[in-house]
Order: C-alpha cells, then sequence, then structure tokens
C-alpha cells in the first residue's frame, strides 16, 4: 500500500528567484503505466489504441488553466511535429534508448501528446 500524499505547504516555499536572473523554467516528469495495462513493452496495438482513446477523452473535459488541445501522433503533419520538437514538448523519432527497451512497438500508433492553451502544463 502506498503512504499518503504529502505535497508539502507550498506557503512555506520562497521564490528562487525573485528578480528572474536564473531560473528559466522548471520541469517535473512522472511516469507510470495505466491500471489494467502491462507495461509499455508488452503492450498490444490494441491497448495502445484503447489507451490513446480514453487518456485524450478524459483530457478533453479539463477546463481553466489546464484547457488544451491533444495531438495524436498518427496523422500528426511535419509541420506541427516539428513545432513540438523545437518547443521541447515532443521527442525525436528514432531514440535508441526506447527502441532498446522496445518502447516504440506499433509506432506511433497510440502516442499523443496533450498540452494547454499556455504550454505550461504537458501529458
Amino acid at each position: 500500500k502506498h503512504p499518503p500524499k504529502d505535497w508539502g505547504d507550498v506557503d512555506t516555499l520562497g521564490n528562487l528567484d525573485p528578480n528572474g536572473d536564473y531560473i528559466i523554467s522548471t520541469r517535473v516528469r512522472c511516469g507510470r503505466s495505466m491500471q489494467g495495462y502491462p507495461f509499455n513493452p508488452c503492450l498490444t496495438e490494441a491497448q495502445y489504441k484503447e489507451m490513446e482513446d480514453k487518456v485524450s477523452s478524459t483530457l478533453s473535459f479539463l477546463e481553466g488553466e489546464l484547457k488544451g488541445k491533444f495531438y495524436p501522433l498518427t496523422g500528426m503533419t511535419k509541420d506541427t511535429q516539428q513545432k513540438l520538437i523545437d518547443d521541447h514538448f515532443l521527442f525525436k523519432e528514432g531514440d535508441r534508448f526506447l527502441q532498446a527497451a522496445n518502447a516504440c512497438r506499433f509506432w506511433p500508433t497510440g502516442r499523443g501528446i496533450y498540452h494547454n492553451d499556455t504550454k505550461t502544463f504537458l501529458v
């Protein structure tokens, strides 16, 4: 059983760069599998499609500052793909580490990226 969540008290965190001299951006990354599905290397093509449908459908209900758009990799234009790569939101195809982990099976089926309108929240 997982321990209870404790995100701390954000009110106790000071501004680490009040003049904006040092911090340009920050990134928090987390990864996990979806309940009911195996880890990435064991997924079937149908499971990739199911997961994409579930995730994109769920994200479509986000509102406020999290409201945005889901971009499926299947059918994505080269211009959109390059823009997302240039923004450092999408990795380039052919990553040898992902390939070695068998994470590129059925590529690009079941893959996509979501970002909010201000590009500060990505899935």
